[in-house]
């Protein structure tokens, strides 16, 4: 489970089971206007008004990509299918793909 308030900059993401707050999602300097995640259900997009969309890692929390080149809010995000490309839409009438930057292979 997403929360995000109002016009917030940053959403907090939640243990359905538990209810308990895993991670706390900062970095955008503008409000978030739309959240997403992959048919995995291991990443997260958030959308905002600062003209960026931010891939999250669902379990850490932590920012794995920041797609930026819009050149006014975006208002929408989706992942494909298969979750390795995203589609952005914005108020400067142009929609972008992007694609899923690649997990490192631990070592």
């Amino acid at each position: 489970m997403v929360d995000v308030l109002g016009t917030a900059a940053w959403c907090r993401l939640y243990n359905t089971i538990t209810g308990s707050c895993l991670a706390t999602l900062t970095g955008h300097t503008g409000e978030i206007s739309k959240v997403a995640f992959n048919p995995q259900g291991t990443r997260l997009l958030t959308a905002s008004s600062d003209r960026t969309c931010r891939l999250w890692d669902a379990e850490s929390g932590e920012c794995l990509q920041v797609l930026s080149g819009h050149t006014d809010e975006i208002f929408s995000c989706a992942f494909n299918y298969e979750g390795d490309s995203i589609i952005t839409g914005s108020k400067d009438n142009t929609c972008r793909i992007w694609k899923v930057a690649e997990e490192e292979d631990p070592q």
